[in-house]
This record gives structure tokens, sequence and C-alpha cells, in this order.
């Protein structure tokens, strides 16, 4: 672990700051001025007898009977309301390994949200090590103050690994957002486009642009989910099996996508695809979307610039959809990780399963099912429904699932 911070290098081809206006860059730095979060009591404290019922001697009473019983710590302290935001900062949105300094704010970000939205409480985490061992265990160690954690911006494959360890470890949920938050908009979108033209999952062949978190997760929930098809994308081409340069992640995408066997290029790959998912950087030729199905569906969801420009996507595709908050359909996370985490925690879920993850996209689905069009295919986040829908399902899943404590 180091012992100061080292500037890091933003990825230069990611970075928004060239065209980002005066205006925008002012408001910006006042808003998050001083931070954007703090802590408050939930309790009086204005005598004598309110402070010794907070803490000695009366809280020596709640810890007694706490070290007896330990499941009372979800009653009687924040743990059954509260997550950690955890960083190392070496994958922030658009920036790349920006360090774990200037990802603070993204985890405060997140915290925010998971209040507005959720009435969730949670700690922004940026930890000074990008080894995964040390990652797991400061993490690990942690854990009996939360009641779930949440990984944010932890580049791939180092979030692979490190997710799957640290729930090993513990018994309350470990979510990593880029990975299924992602994955659970993108199905919820997909499934709407799909009906609103008229065709099911299975009648479709999706090709990904990107085999990093995101892209991993959204291959696994749409072939848990029933897709007809899909191809992985990498920077050297579509997965195959008979590529030798795949890393063990990879390997299981190629082993479980691409019916159809299809080598090359991702151009190449979407020559009659139905959907095109953009996770990563660059740009998709517009005579590769011109080579897509008729009435296909274009998902380019890089952020600041999306792989295909929305203006050149609408003279191919039926639907589109950015990560861009200024178009419509935007796939942001925001729309599934309040309700997921708040569905988790109703329950005192121990994990977050493959089935909560479906379910919060059949109820994020749903929520406009009756309410369709080709532009609008996922709801606003400000829609009072969404956080509710999901938090039912998920807790519906969990108590399904056998993962549900309450």
């Amino acid at each position: 672990m180091s012992t100061e911070h080292e500037a890091r290098t933003p990825v230069e081809s990611h970075t928004p700051f060239a065209q980002t206006d005066t205006e925008l860059l002012e408001a910006a730095f006042a808003l998050h001025q001083g931070g954007k979060l703090e802590t408050r009591p939930t309790v009086p404290l204005n005598d004598a007898g309110d402070l010794s019922l907070a803490y000695t001697p009366g809280v020596a009473l709640v810890c007694s009977a706490i070290a007896r019983q330990p499941h009372l710590v979800y009653d009687y302290t924040w743990k059954s309301s509260t997550v950690a935001v955890i960083t190392d900062g070496t994958a922030v949105l658009g920036l790349g390994d920006i360090g774990p300094y200037a990802a603070l704010p993204v985890m405060e970000g997140k915290a925010v949200l998971l209040k507005q939205f959720a009435d969730i409480d949670a700690v922004p985490i940026a930890l000074d090590s990008t080894d995964v061992t040390e990652l797991v265990d400061t993490a690990a160690r942690l854990a009996p103050s939360f009641g779930g954690i949440f990984l944010e911006d932890v580049s791939a494959p180092r979030c692979f690994e490190i997710e799957s360890r640290l729930q090993e470890r513990l018994d309350i949920p470990v979510f990593h957002d880029d990975q299924h938050g992602t994955a659970i908009v993108t199905l919820a979108a997909l499934r709407n486009a799909a009906k609103l033209t008229g065709r099911s999952l299975g009648e479709l062949r999706a090709v990904i642009s990107g085999a990093g978190a995101a892209g991993v997760a959204i291959t696994r929930i749409l072939v848990e989910a029933g897709i007809g098809d899909v191809a992985v994308a990498d920077r050297r081409g579509v997965l195959h099996l008979g590529r030798d340069d795949l890393t063990p992640v990879k390997q299981e995408l190629a082993a479980t996508t691409n019916k159809a066997g299809r080598t090359g290029s991702l151009e190449q790959a979407l020559i009659g695809a139905d959907v095109f998912i953009g996770v990563s950087a660059g740009t998709v030729p517009e005579a590769a979307v011109a080579g897509m199905n008729k009435d296909c569906f274009v998902f380019a969801m890089a952020n600041p610039t999306p792989e295909v420009h929305p203006d050149i996507a609408h003279k191919y595709a039926r639907v589109v959809a950015t990560g861009r908050s200024d178009y419509p359909n935007q796939i942001n996370n925001v729309l599934a990780f309040p309700g997921v985490f708040a569905g988790a925690l109703q329950v005192r879920a121990t994990r977050i399963t493959e089935n909560m993850k479906l379910a919060a996209a059949r109820a994020l689905a749903a929520v406009v099912e009756d309410e369709l069009s080709e532009q609008r295919i996922v709801p606003s986040p400000f829609d009072e429904r969404v956080v509710p829908a999901i938090a039912d399902a998920v807790a519906g899943a969990a108590r399904a699932d056998g993962v549900a404590r309450r």
C-alpha cells in the first residue's frame, strides 16, 4: 500500500474537459465546494438525560445485548440502512485510473444518489491500494459497520476477483455497480425495446462492444435472460474459442456466447445483427450500423462520447439509447442500484443473486411497459415508481433464493 498519493494520468481519449464550457465548469466546482455529504444525528442530544442514553451508561446496555445476540446489531445500529461505497480509483467514469483522491467525488455522488432515491445512508471510502488482496482484506474488515458493500470504479479484470473473494468472506451483499447496475438497466431497456417492436429476447442477436466489467456483466445477464445469441468483441475482434489471447473471463464468455461461431471484427459481427450494445471507447463506423437488421436497436453507452452518435444511429435504428442525460433513453445505473440495495437491506440479504438481478430488470422494465415509445423504453430516475418496484422484486427474489434473513 502506498504511503503518499501519486498523481495518475487520466486516459486522455476519454477526458471530457476540452468540451466543457466555462459555465458548467464553474457550476460544478461551486456545487462540490466542501463536499456533497455530511453526517447528522437521528436522536436528540439536548441535555444530560439524552447524553446518558445515547452514550454512557445507556449505550453499554445495547452493546451487551448485541454481544449476546449479534443479529441485534441490525436493530440497534445503522447497519440495517447503511452501505459502504468503496473504490480504488482505477476505472473512474470516463477518466480511467486517476487514483483514490480524484475518485472520491464520484463516491460521494453515489452516496448522495442512494440517499436521495432510496433513503439509504452510504459512506464513501477511497482506498489507497490497487492490490487485490489488500482491497479484499480492507473491505472485509470494514464490513461489520455496514449492511452492504457497494464496489465502484474498480478496473477489470481485477473487479471480478475482488467481488467474488469479498462475497465469499462476507454475509452481506457485495455489489459491483459498474457490472451489475449497468447489466440490469440494459436488460430492462432491451426487454422493452423488443416488446415495442413485437419481438422477444429469444429472437434477437446482439453484439456487445467491450469485454470489461460492464460488457461481461451485460453478456451474462442477457444469456441468463434467454437472448437468442450474443457475440462480444474486444479491441482484437469477436471473442471465440479459436483465439489464443483470451483471459479466463473472456474464455468463459467465448464458451457461452457466439453460437454462430463468428470471427473477425466488430463491424463484421454487426452485419445482420438486431442489437448493438456499446460499453467501450472508440467509434463504430456508420457503414457498420447501416448493415444491421431493420428495426435494430443501438445502445451506444460510452460517456461522454457514444460509440455511435444518436443522429447517425437514428438513420438506421428503431430504438436508440445512450448513457447520457441529454438524449432520450438514458441507460444509467441510478435506475437500478438504489432499488437493488433497498430490497436487499429490507430483507437483510446475505448476497445479491442472479435471480435478484433478473427480478430487478423485470421490475424496472414493467414500470413503463404500458407507456412505451421509441423515446421511452426506460423510466426517468426521478420516477417515484422505480425504487419501490425494484425493491419489492429484489426482496421477493431474495426470499425465494433463501438469502433473506427476515
